[in-house]
């Protein structure tokens, strides 16, 4: 899906750099362009970033060994 329409950038491609360690809203406009025109998009865009990082921030599950 299209976040950014300016700059044609799709959910994917920030999903993309979210993975690749970007971490900010100004970093993702650096790596992708999204936002750098209108600006509507970045709710949008940092919706999308915040979820990439906090999956990733999740601890794994501890397994339990069977006695």
């Amino acid at each position: 899906m299209y976040v950014c329409i300016c700059n044609g950038v799709t959910d994917h491609q920030i999903r993309e750099a979210a993975e690749a360690g970007c971490v900010s809203l100004t970093e993702l406009t650096m790596r992708t362009g999204v936002g750098a025109n209108c600006g509507s998009c970045l709710p949008s865009a940092e919706a999308i970033l915040d979820e990439v990082r906090n999956r990733r921030e999740l601890p794994l599950p501890v397994l339990q060994r069977a006695a």
